[in-house]
């Protein structure tokens, strides 16, 4: 009897001790995850400090100190020094804001909003001069958060305000005969309606793209593929293909393009060059990264093996082509945010490059006749004692598999340039 006592006494303080050791494990268990929990908090609590002001105090004299309520007004003074620093003259920049303002405009209660017209120059400053955003913010006194948001809505105002003025989407045949008269004319060649080429607009690398913006110039970028006139105005863009691909592949896949291909854009029939001449299209005409088209010429490629009637083709081709190589240079000329790397996301990137182009046929299409916005010497004229500028180095680039008579009508184009359309200083340049 007293040894089955003792059985069950022993038992009893088991498990006593079993529970006991199991509230004790609980309370250890609970304890480090109180630690670890505090330990974050600090950690969270000093990256993600409380915000001391509303408004930094360098920007609380925004509308005393800032260039836009400061400095602008002496500026406007100055017609030449306005134009240089917006790009444009004080009437031009007066027109715009008429267009664009009223997209700009904000609305709020809390305190007075940056107004349409300062959002506008400080955009247009931005753009011209490829300063950093955070150089932006200590001109205007505003914060940085403020800029980056500016810079965005307004150039996105600016494309959706300029894009159906100044970049139509459909040309009738009337236009397209202008800008054939044009190409004649200025580049003595034919039936072209267009010059093509592509454009690598440079980006900081966005995260997680691996190589997806990575270009064979070893920088990330998107690409601006564009068409032209002679007069340097676009009639055609697409923004925001990937950098790692091919001219040829992006104007294959972007919408005119397509229409391009599907004979959707209006373009007059094919006719002769002169009285009994051979019947010819109208013709883009684009670099060696471009395949051989019905409705698109490139040069035969290669140098050292090309005869001499080639080689004059090609000469006359680089001439008409080289408008759009003026164009691109244009652009990075006026609005030099396009010569470095621009720091923002992928989507800003492509407002800014929408907004660069608009206002570039905007400003040149009240410029062709007075050359103030383009200015002639920037663009890279053909002289006849300088060959580099007018015949640039025509090399093999891709594999494309051009139809027959894609390439019986580049033969007939060659043998024009040849004979009845032969200008006096061809042969200088082979």
């Amino acid at each position: 009897m007293a040894a089955s006592k003792r059985k069950k006494y022993y038992n009893w303080i088991s498990n006593c001790n079993q529970i006991i050791r199991r509230k004790c494990q609980i309370q250890f268990e609970n304890d480090i995850v109180f630690v670890i929990l505090l330990s974050t908090y600090q950690k969270q609590k000093r990256h993600y400090s409380k915000k001391k002001f509303w408004v930094a105090p360098l920007f609380q004299n925004h509308n005393k100190y800032g260039f836009y309520k400061a400095i602008l007004p002496n500026v406007r003074l100055e017609s030449a020094r306005f134009l240089n620093y917006f790009r444009m003259s004080s009437t031009q920049l007066e027109n715009l804001l008429q267009i664009v303002g009223p997209k700009l405009q904000k609305q709020t209660h809390i305190r007075e909003p940056v107004s349409a017209e300062e959002r506008l120059c400080l955009t247009l400053r931005y753009l011209a001069c490829g300063d950093s955003m955070v150089s932006i913010s200590y001109q205007y006194l505003l914060g940085c958060t403020t800029i980056s948001n500016i810079i965005s809505e307004t150039c996105e105002a600016i494309w959706n305000m300029l894009c159906p003025v100044v970049l139509p989407s459909f040309l009738t045949k009337e236009d397209w005969l202008r800008i054939a008269a044009d190409f004649e004319n200025q580049c003595n060649f034919p039936h072209c309606i267009g010059a093509i080429d592509g454009k690598h607009i440079v980006i900081q690398c966005p995260a997680n793209a691996g190589s997806t913006y990575y270009n064979y110039k070893h920088s990330h970028s998107v690409v601006l593929m564009a068409i032209c006139d002679a007069n340097y105005l676009f009639t055609f863009v697409d923004i925001g293909a990937y950098g790692r691909r091919s001219d040829g592949g992006i104007f294959r896949e972007c919408q005119f393009g397509k229409k391009f291909e599907q004979k959707k854009l209006n373009v007059p029939n094919a006719e002769t060059i002169f009285e009994n001449g051979p019947i010819l299209p109208y013709c883009l005409v684009g670099d060696e990264a471009f395949p051989l088209k019905e409705y698109l010429l490139r040069p035969y490629p290669g140098r050292g093996g090309l005869n001499k009637e080639k080689n004059i083709f090609n000469y006359r081709l680089s001439r008409a082509r080289r408008t759009i190589e003026n164009t691109f240079g244009i652009l990075a000329s006026q609005w030099r945010i396009l010569r470095k790397p621009i720091i923002s996301t992928v989507e800003t990137a492509e407002k800014i490059v929408q907004a660069i182009v608009c206002l570039h046929n905007w400003l040149r299409k009240q410029d062709i006749n007075t050359n103030e916005y383009i200015s002639a010497s920037i663009i890279d004229h053909v002289d006849h004692n300088d060959f580099c500028t007018a015949y640039r180095e025509i090399r093999r680039t891709g594999s494309y598999i051009s139809t027959k008579s894609s390439i019986e009508i580049r033969e007939k184009f060659c043998t024009y340039f040849n004979n009845e359309g032969s200008v006096p200083w061809q042969n200088d340049y082979i």
